[in-house]
Order: structure tokens, then sequence, then C-alpha cells
């Protein structure tokens, strides 16, 4: 097992992490910004390396400084966490490139699946389904009426190179599309210094799902089942659950094989997500099935995801865990041949923005009080006194409840958000608790619209 792992990220995501290296007997180095000095992932490892200033470029994206405490450290290892550097193919490389373990899939995978053109074009070579759209980048805006006009309306126009919702518009029309082209275009080039655009056809009505799979160190590919990930507002996710209650058995038969197939198309290893789009089957008046259910490919992150603690509840694993032992080379510590779940999970991000705009309200946390309960986890990043800033993600913390059933993990989650106490920043667990009582979340049967039509 590897013995001294550092942690390329900061808050919940790195104090989750440094948990799991120490109960390993693994030790934990942190890197911070000077503006995460004081938050408890920092106090929590075994030892702590300022990287740079608050702007993420100059610390949490400077890969010089964090290779170097690695080196200084005498870190054996890295871990990515998310966002930051963990797709970053180039770092993943250079990581390896310098005698260190990457605790994450190998560069040429993140390659593979960090452009959505090429990865819809992988995917669908590997006979998983994928959205009627282009097969190569729109060059223009009449390129893309062109594409549009044979995929059929409405479309949504992507940025090739964007993920986590970013970089996507809707277009309903030529006129619309033409408009949509060129901000998504802008966008594109300045966020992700990359201004690919694809057109691919858009379902009014769809349900997010995706799929955990882990490539192991033998080599073969497994799928630990489907996260519900449809409560989003802005195309990001504030409420994902496992198993998804859209899901059947047969469905979820499918949906695993196409995930597996996604994974071994790239020869993939370590923790990754298969995110998919899901049309409900139609019916007719009379209830009847006039279109069976479909599932499309929409991304595979080439990371640990936010939302991996569903999983892990509802499988019995410490995905971190799992992480650590294919990088090292081992076997996962459960029988690929004998995956199954039980029971329930829901994970609510808990963020600093309001609950009605969704917008950002950092601030100085004067009280912090965390559930607890039976079935009750929070894998927090602040606690009372720390602030929180507006140079990062507004996640402070994400609440995970579990139970036996469906219904009986919404009754935890109710009593748990009505617990939980957040004061200073803005916060938006009113929503959670406006949401755990709306009928139609309750119900199960809600799509991606459904953060709108509570609004």
């Amino acid at each position: 097992m590897i013995e001294s792992l550092l942690v390329a990220n900061r808050g919940e995501i790195a104090r989750r992490i440094i948990r799991t290296a120490k109960r390993l007997g693994i030790r934990a180095i942190a890197v911070y910004s000077e503006a995460d000095a004081d938050l408890p992932f920092v106090r929590e490892a075994d030892e702590a390396v300022c990287v740079g200033p608050a702007n993420p470029a100059q610390s949490y994206r400077n890969t010089d400084a964090i290779l170097a405490a690695a080196k200084s450290t005498g870190a054996q290892a890295i871990h990515p966490g998310y966002g930051f550097l963990s797709e970053n193919a180039d770092f993943a490389r250079t990581v390896e490139v310098n005698g260190l373990i990457w605790v994450g899939p190998g560069a040429d995978a993140i390659t593979a699946m960090g452009d959505k053109i090429n990865a819809r074009n992988l995917m669908a070579a590997a006979g998983v389904p994928v959205a009627p759209g282009t097969t190569d980048p729109a060059a223009d805006a009449d390129a893309a009426m062109a594409a549009a006009a044979e995929i059929g309306y409405p479309v949504m126009v992507k940025a090739a190179a964007g993920g986590g919702g970013m970089g996507m518009a809707v277009a309903a029309d030529e006129a619309a599309l033409r408009t949509e082209y060129d901000k998504v275009r802008a966008f594109a080039e300045r966020m992700f210094g990359d201004g690919a655009v694809l057109v691919e056809r858009y379902f009014p009505r769809v349900r997010h799902v995706e799929v955990q799979i882990l490539g192991l160190a033998d080599g073969r590919v497994v799928a630990l089942g489907e996260r519900e990930c449809s409560v989003q507002r802005r195309n990001q996710k504030l409420v994902e659950e496992s198993p998804s209650p859209a899901v059947s058995p047969q469905l979820r038969e499918r949906f695993l094989a196409a995930a597996v197939r996604a994974g071994e198309a790239v020869g993939y290893r370590n923790a990754g997500t298969v995110e998919c789009l899901l049309v409900p089957r139609q019916r007719d008046a009379e209830g009847a099935a006039v279109q069976a259910d479909e599932f499309f490919f929409l991304e595979m992150n080439t990371r640990l995801q936010v939302e991996h603690p569903v999983t892990e509840y509802v499988y019995g694993v410490d995905l971190v865990e799992e992480q650590l032992r294919v990088a090292a080379g081992l076997a996962p510590t459960f029988d690929p041949d004998a995956l199954a779940p039980r029971g329930h999970a829901i994970e609510l991000r808990i963020n600093a923005e309001d609950s009605k705009r969704f917008l950002p309200g950092p601030g100085v946390v004067s009280t912090w009080v965390e559930p607890t309960g039976e079935g009750v986890r929070v894998d927090s990043g602040y606690t009372e006194g720390n602030t929180v800033t507006p140079f990062y993600d507004s996640l402070m913390a994400k609440l995970i409840v579990s139970g036996a059933t469906r219904a009986e993990a919404i009754e935890r989650a109710r009593v748990a958000v009505a617990g939980f106490q957040v004061v200073g920043p803005k916060c938006n667990l009113p929503f959670f608790a406006e949401l755990l009582e709306n009928a139609e979340f309750v119900s199960g049967d809600y799509d991606t619209g459904i953060v709108a039509r509570m609004r």
C-alpha cells in the first residue's frame, strides 16, 4: 500500500481523502492556499504546505508548486480529488514522469474523455448509445445550423472541452442557435482555451443518471450501480441518490453493461463515472407505453465524483480506499463478481448560496452545528469560525443520509436538514426542506426541470 499521500485539493474532499488515508496508516499531506490556512483539512493532515495565494491558478492549479510540495515532503502519491487538476492529463503524466503515483486514471484515458466530441465517437464505436449529434466540431454558426436541420430542433449547443454543466445552451430555432453558438464558442475559448462546439439533440424532459465504474488493477472494469442526479440548478447538481427511482432491474442491467463497455473502450483504471441522459418512456392517454426508456451517453468524468458517498453507502465500500488500492496495484476489498446494492442513500449539497436564485453568499461562519443520528453522515469543509471565501466553489458540506428504503432515507433527510444549523454565509438548507416535502420529488417521478418548476 502507498505509504504517503499528498492531497492536491481543498475543503470537504481533501478532508474526506485524508480521513481514509489516516485510517489506512498512510501519512496524509495537505496543500493549501493562504485563504484556506485555518480550514479543518489543513489541521487534520499529518503535514501541510502552503502553495500560494487565494487565486487557484497560483495555488491549487499551480502544478510546479504542488510537485515541489510533493518532493519536499517525500510524498509517494498524489490524489487530485475532483475539480482543479483532477482531469488534467498533462499533470497526471507529469506526476508519473516525476516518479510519483497518480491516484486516478491514466493520462490517455483522461485525454480521450476530455473532449466531448471525441468521447461521443469513441462510445458510439464501443456500442454505447449516444444522442443524435455532430461527429466533428461545428466550425461556425452556419455549420451548426446545417447540423441542427438534420438532427432536429431543439438542440443543445456544447463546448467540446467543457464539463461540470458549463458551456451549454439550448436553441429552439435557427435564430436562437446563431446567438447561442456565438456565446458558447466565446465562453469555451475564454474558460477552456478551446472554442470547439458540438451540437446534439435536446430532450426537454430527461433524467440525469450516472454509473460509478472502477477500473481494477487486473484490467477488469466493474460497475457499482447508478446514481440519480436530476435535481439541478444551472445544469449543476444539488441532490443525488442511489439507486435511481426511475431505473428498473432490467434497465439497470443495460446501464451497467454500457458503462463497463465505456470503461473498457479506453482501458480505464481507477474510479470514474459514466454520465447519461435517461429519456423516460412515453405513455398514451390510457397509460400504455408507446416508447420504451432510452438512455444516451453524456460524458465520462475521469475522477472521483462529488456524490460518491451515496454509492459507498449502497455498496458498502470506501471508494477512496479502492482508488488507493488500484493505484498501488492491489486487488479490491470486495468481490467484483458479488456486487449487490442494499438500501437507499441521498446526498444534499450544502452550498453557501441563497435558496431562491442560488446566488453565492460567502461570509464568516458564526454557527455550525451538524446533524447526527442513524444513517446520517456529514462530509464538511468548514466549521464554526471559518470563512467561506469567494475564491472557490460554494460547496460547504455534503449531507448524506441512508435508510433501508427510499422513504426512510427521505424522512431521515428531513430530520437532518432541520437539525443542520449554519449561520453567517448564505445557505441553501431551506431549499432542501422544501424539496423533501415536494410531491414530485417524494414520488420519485421527477426530471431535470424539477427545480425550475419549484421556482
